[in-house]
């Protein structure tokens, strides 16, 4: 993996610019290896595209988000994500995600009828396929950051704090807990999924959080 040395700070939301410097998106969320967190790819939003597109080869809805290989990317600050792929490069990336029809139950085919008589998208007869790398996990913005095993929320996932390409901290929303952004140190992140993170400390540990200022 190539080590960047102004790869340090992937807020989510940030804007994401192109080779040329032209804006090419949003982050949209951060891919990470399950084992160490280590940056694998990232995955940029694209306002400006084709929602719901559909390939009718591949029987798919594919959406605005594309994957962007880590390599690719330049420098990541708290303002800005720099990449080197031009915005045609960008574009051209296959799609993150894509929503790819499956047959349905008696039931489930009841469910989706009367939903899309009621107005609503009538989507129960597909499921989502994401394009990442084996063993990548996603983190999105405001993330859910668990409690360790006592189900609460300790906060929302902001921001990724990382130093020569280790993840270091995490910059979480208050909770309940705290009033302001804090940073959470990676050695209180025991595991994590697609779905949360989840933090082992005690009350005296979350007081000694320490407040981020980006």
């Amino acid at each position: 993996m190539k080590v960047m040395p102004e790869l340090s700070d992937f807020r989510l939301g940030a804007d994401v610019l192109a080779s040329d410097g032209s804006k090419a998106g949003v982050l949209a969320s951060v891919l990470v290896a399950q084992e160490g967190f280590g940056p694998q790819a990232i995955v940029l939003k694209d306002d400006r595209s084709l929602v719901g597109r559909l390939i009718a080869a591949e029987r798919l809805y594919i959406t605005d988000e594309v994957m962007i290989p880590i390599s690719a990317v330049e420098s990541a600050t708290h303002d800005l994500v720099r990449l080197s792929m031009s915005v045609e490069q960008i574009r051209s990336q296959r799609p993150y995600l894509s929503y790819r029809f499956k047959p349905l139950t008696a039931g489930e085919a009841v469910l989706d009828e009367a939903e899309t008589l009621t107005g609503g998208v009538g989507l129960t007869n597909t499921e989502e396929v994401a394009d990442k790398p084996s063993g990548a996990i996603e983190i999105d913005d405001d993330e859910n950051v668990m409690l360790g095993h006592t189900g609460r929320r300790l906060g929302r996932v902001q921001e990724l704090l990382y130093d020569k390409g280790e993840l270091v901290g995490v910059v979480i929303t208050p909770e309940g807990f705290f009033k302001n952004e804090v940073v959470l140190p990676i050695r209180f992140i025991s595991r994590a999924d697609d779905m949360a993170l989840f933090a082992d400390l005690d009350e005296s540990e979350i007081e000694n959080l320490k407040p981020f200022i980006g």
